[in-house]
């Protein structure tokens, strides 16, 4: 079997495309994996470390701005599918899935071109333009949320089967995650990110309640201010003249994001459909600050799905302060039993079987295909 994964532009479409080229050498380690990616995302710097062979082919959003932008999104997906269309007839894949983020759109149309079986995956509530746009290229939609099928216009072709999560989500240990990562074994651990770039607002107001846990005895927190966001924390840290204590980590991007998310007791994030996924599969209670700037506000309704069951707080970004902020988390703080309830309704929304939905699927297709 020889399958090409792609998709890009940020965490939250690359990391699904890994855990499902992890499932397919899971299954048969004699398949042979191609991931297909775009230079200007960020899985240049990611997919290598994952063991992947990496290709990079053109692609760009599309900017309907003026006439101008226009034309020159054309010329670059027509470069863009060109490139794939070499990638592909040189490595020669059964299969190719997509993951989301603009590159897909080349590659896929690509593959389809050449004859390969083609698959989507859209993780969140509301689907991309690029994944609408490819749904006649492709054989099924894997939905992260069913609520996404009513956006398509062959509903037929959708399969409700959650967000994949990478196999090491599933296993980590919470005392073990301590230890390696050097927590206390008994602290109460507060973990804040926006995502691989970072999110302003939630860097504002954990930068507050950073100051409140500064030094705070049995508390820790581990800020992950993105990379957009690092520099600039850092250099309003020492304006103020705070003094970072041991119980702070303030991190730029977060690379094992496994452990970080085993070691802690609660979660502040963006409510992108990979970070709800997996902070669900760690059984982690946490506040989720939706976007308010994607589209369909697909945020809300994946933030929703586990505030709905009790796991998360809900908290909208119009009314987000360092106040409210900081009350709900010394509230929970303070409520451990509480605090565990939410961690048990977070873990019952995991998208336990999304990898072996999709591969059964996939793998159910192609031998079809050969009979």
């Amino acid at each position: 079997m020889r399958v090409i994964v792609t998709g890009g532009g940020t965490g939250g479409h690359i990391y699904p495309a890994i855990a499902i080229a992890d499932k397919f050498k899971e299954m048969d380690p004699n398949t042979e994996i191609l991931y297909v990616g775009n230079d200007e995302g960020i899985e240049k710097e990611i997919v290598p470390k994952s063991g992947y062979e990496l290709a990079l082919v053109d692609a760009r959003w599309l900017n309907k701005s003026n006439l101008w932008q226009l034309v020159k999104t054309g010329a670059r997906v027509t470069k863009g599918i060109l490139e794939a269309n070499h990638v592909i007839r040189k490595f020669r894949p059964d299969v190719v899935i997509g993951t989301g983020g603009y590159v897909c759109f080349p590659v896929i149309v690509a593959a389809r071109m050449y004859g390969a079986r083609t698959f989507l995956h859209e993780q969140n509530a509301y689907p991309g333009l690029a994944n609408r746009t490819l749904e006649k290229h492709v054989d099924r939609v894997f939905l992260g949320f069913k609520d996404a099928q009513k956006y398509f216009k062959e509903p037929e072709k959708c399969i409700e089967a959650g967000n994949p999560v990478r196999k090491s989500f599933f296993t980590m240990d919470r005392g073990e995650a301590r230890k390696k990562l050097g927590f206390k074994e008994d602290d109460f651990i507060v973990f804040s990110f926006g995502g691989s770039l970072g999110a302003e607002k939630i860097n504002e107001v954990a930068f507050e309640l950073m100051q409140v846990l500064n030094g705070h005895e049995g508390a820790s927190m581990v800020f992950g201010t993105g990379k957009w966001y690092y520099d600039k924390i850092i250099e309003q840290a020492a304006e103020r003249g705070i003094e970072i204590k041991d119980n702070i980590r303030i991190k730029d991007y977060i690379e094992d994001m496994e452990n970080y998310l085993a070691a802690c007791d609660l979660v502040i994030s963006r409510a992108g459909a990979l970070s709800v996924a997996e902070t669900t599969v760690c059984g982690k209670a946490s506040v989720l600050i939706p976007s308010p700037n994607v589209t369909g506000n697909h945020q809300y309704y994946n933030a929703k799905a586990v505030a709905d069951r009790g796991g998360a707080v809900l908290m909208e970004e119009k009314d987000l302060t360092a106040e409210a902020l900081i009350s709900q988390v010394m509230r929970l703080k303070n409520n451990p039993d509480q605090l565990a309830e939410m961690g048990r309704a977070s873990r019952s929304c995991a998208p336990d079987r999304a990898l072996d939905i999709i591969y059964s699927t996939i793998m159910e297709i192609i031998e079809k295909k050969v009979k």
